[in-house]
């Protein structure tokens, strides 16, 4: 079949390539050099045919020609090509010295392009960056209904803990107290006690202090007698 034949198929009833956006229209097919769906550079609809791919930061010259039409699984000739730009492409122009001009120019474009990103890549990696994480939407509703319910807890807690300080101070339950909290009540007791203890006072060290003599006990001066005693 004819290329002509090929493109006019594809061109005016259906490819699966094909992207129709309101810029033009452009080519989904990794073989096509420009990625723009038109004559001369539709894969399909030309028998002699070359293009340049990218694996894993390899680039690779692939080359179509008509004698292997008929050998699906041997019609792209693949080589690979250096790391260096200027030996990528001496490498190009060796291989395709006898090729179209205007197919020569368009490698030679998307190999500098290819270059070009391949190198911002390169620095992309070496910067950094934030690393952003998905969370799932139902954890996300889970943990907010979940800090719901724990703020309603604590604010229950101190309305209790409020509840029953206003009640002890104004002595409603009298003597007894039951089905009350223990916590809570052992925490209000424990402020209560806080409240209610004196303040003790530090003795400064060498202060002298004056007392009656009333204060001594017996047993303190039956000590100082048997003391006298043993000085006659």
């Amino acid at each position: 079949m004819s290329d002509e034949v090929i493109w006019h198929c594809l061109r005016h009833n259906h490819c699966s390539f094909m992207a129709k956006i309101e810029t033009g229209l452009f080519c989904r097919n990794p073989y096509n050099a420009t990625g723009i769906c038109n004559r001369s550079s539709c894969p399909f609809a030309n028998s002699r045919y070359a293009t340049i791919r990218d694996h894993d930061g390899i680039f690779y010259l692939y080359m179509k020609t008509a004698e292997r039409a008929h050998l699906p699984n041997k019609l792209w000739e693949r080589v690979k090509l250096p790391r260096n730009y200027e030996q990528a492409m001496e490498v190009i122009k060796k291989h395709l010295e006898h090729w179209p001009e205007l197919l020569v120019h368009k490698i030679k474009q998307r190999l500098t392009k290819m270059t070009q990103y391949r190198i911002r890549m390169r620095r992309l990696q070496l910067k950094v960056r934030e690393k952003i994480m998905t969370v799932p939407r139902r954890k996300t509703q889970r943990d907010l209904q979940r800090l719901e319910k724990a703020e309603k807890a604590a604010q229950l807690e101190k309305s209790i803990e409020r509840e029953l300080i206003e009640r002890l101070r104004k002595g409603v339950y009298g003597g007894e107290i039951h089905n009350v909290p223990l916590k809570q009540f052992d925490t209000i007791l424990d402020m209560e006690k806080d409240e209610l203890a004196p303040e003790i006072e530090e003795e400064e060290e060498g202060e002298i202090e004056y007392v009656e003599g009333a204060d001594i006990e017996m047993d303190e001066m039956e000590d100082m007698e048997d003391f006298e005693g043993f000085g006659g």
